[in-house]
């Protein structure tokens, strides 16, 4: 669930309820920074960096960026931007962040903990693998694309051994194949060399096509599937065929966009069932249907334990929790907001990116760089341009003017989300832009009588009815 809000602490409470708490691997070194800058309140950043293998390594990220009083107002230093030959800091960070996320996670209890990665992300998942695992993460989850390499990617880094992954690139097609590496052992030149227990890897997923393609020739050893339906929050895969809009402007999906459960099944891998499969009554029918179980993320974003930022949680839950005037009847989904093209889920708050006064005060910029294309021109070189960045810098390097319209800066709006708005130079505050699955609609049922508290507990409760 975008940057931080399925946190450390929501995992783990999801964990020690006997369930599978994942906790999301999406910018993880920008997220470690901000906790630091803002004065790491409790210390939980670094008792988890304390706990890494490199002591050198710590004392240097504590150095640049804890601050013991916090910011006090002053914009975050920024980490270095991903690109295909990323800094060491950048490699060395990101790898930080995730274990921070993973070991808080696990702290504490034997209950296993998750991550997951977006493989359109790709320029920072390796290193975020890594990271992970030397934490001792059991599972890792990866969607928003065909994360087709990637258990190889597993087997290698148990090792410690060098991996790359193909980059995906548009441009020339002629271009010679580019390539994306991590080396463990340089990145990390001290660190001891006792193998890594591999964790299990499930692959995000939308149709039966895609789970045969993933079982074919494999890189290595693939565990199983979530199938994701397009009333799940966040990215959702696109329709199959050409787009179509309804008169809300929402992409139309068809009966191709139904997966086909008995081709899955007869894959023989686990499966689990994600989008709108939040209640007891559909986790029953997700196990006549051969899944294992389902993915929910609505209803826990909205929970005590996540990281969704305390001011958008109460706003959400006043508004369609305890005022019922205005009741929501979906959850748009919006073809243009995000800068991958996919499809993305996006909820009408008021202050948030969704208002489009709010969206059209903000000036263009690019400033995280996480969701950058990769284009290869001409020459061979390659060219980093995101279509939500200032449009003449879009242009300027091949895009076209209809990919720029309605394209929203996502790397900053889910660390709003999330509670950590960098103070841009121009004093503006980024604004955030929250997502949720259709669930979010009949979000009341998970709450108590009081309609102002709901805890992991009280969701995993109704779930297992």
């Amino acid at each position: 669930m975008g940057a931080a809000i399925s946190s450390w602490r929501l995992a783990r409470a999801v964990s020690q309820l006997g369930q599978l708490g994942v906790v999301s691997g999406t910018a993880v070194n920008s997220v470690m920074a901000r906790r630091l800058q803002d004065g790491d309140v409790g210390g939980d950043v670094r008792r988890a960096l304390a706990h890494f293998p490199d002591p050198d390594l710590v004392r240097g990220v504590l150095s640049s960026f804890f601050l013991p009083q916090g910011r006090h107002g002053r914009p975050y230093k920024l980490c270095s931007m991903p690109s295909a030959r990323p800094t060491l800091a950048f490699q060395q960070h990101v790898a930080l962040g995730a274990f921070v996320e993973v070991f808080l996670a696990k702290e504490g209890h034997q209950g296993q903990v998750g991550i997951n990665f977006l493989e359109k992300i790709q320029l920072a998942n390796q290193a975020g693998l890594y990271g992970a695992m030397l934490a001792g993460v059991d599972f890792v989850l990866m969607g928003a694309g065909i994360p087709r390499e990637i258990p190889g990617v597993l087997d290698r880094l148990a090792l410690h051994e060098a991996v790359s992954l193909k980059l995906h690139a548009t441009g020339a097609n002629d271009a010679p194949e580019h390539r994306t590496h991590f080396d463990p052992r340089a990145v990390f030149p001290g660190l001891e060399q006792a193998p890594l227990r591999r964790p299990k890897f499930l692959a995000i997923i939308a149709s039966a096509t895609l789970a045969a393609h993933m079982t074919r020739n494999p890189t290595g050893r693939l565990d199983g599937f979530v199938i994701e339906l397009p009333t799940a929050g966040g990215h959702n895969a696109p329709p199959r065929g050409p787009l179509h809009l309804d008169q809300s402007g929402e992409p139309v999906y068809g009966p191709k966009d139904v997966p086909d459960l008995a081709a899955i099944r007869a894959l023989g891998l686990p499966f689990w069932l994600a989008g709108s499969y939040g209640s007891h009554e559909k986790l029953r029918e997700a196990r006549a249907l051969g899944a294992v179980g389902i993915q929910v993320g609505t209803p826990f974003a909205f929970c005590e334990e996540s990281g969704l930022a305390e001011p958008l949680k109460r706003a959400a839950i006043e508004k369609w929790v305890l005022d019922r005037h205005e009741p929501l009847e979906r959850v748009h989904t919006d073809p243009q907001a995000s800068p991958t093209a996919f499809p993305f889920k996006v909820v009408p708050l008021a202050g948030t990116l969704s208002d489009e006064a709010v969206y059209a005060a903000r000036a263009r910029r690019c400033d995280l760089g996480y969701l950058r294309q990769v284009v290869i021109g001409a020459d061979g070189t390659l060219v980093y341009r995101c279509p939500a960045e200032p449009i003449e810098d879009f242009l300027r390097k091949g895009g076209s003017p209809a990919e720029t319209v309605g394209r929203k800066c996502l790397c900053n709006a889910l660390m709003a989300n999330a509670g950590y708005p960098q103070t841009q130079p121009d004093g503006h505050i980024e604004q955030a832009l929250v997502t949720a699955g259709d669930d979010l609609i009949d979000l009341r049922r998970f709450f108590g009588p009081d309609r102002r508290r709901l805890r992991a507990r009280d969701v995993v409760a109704q779930l297992l009815g």
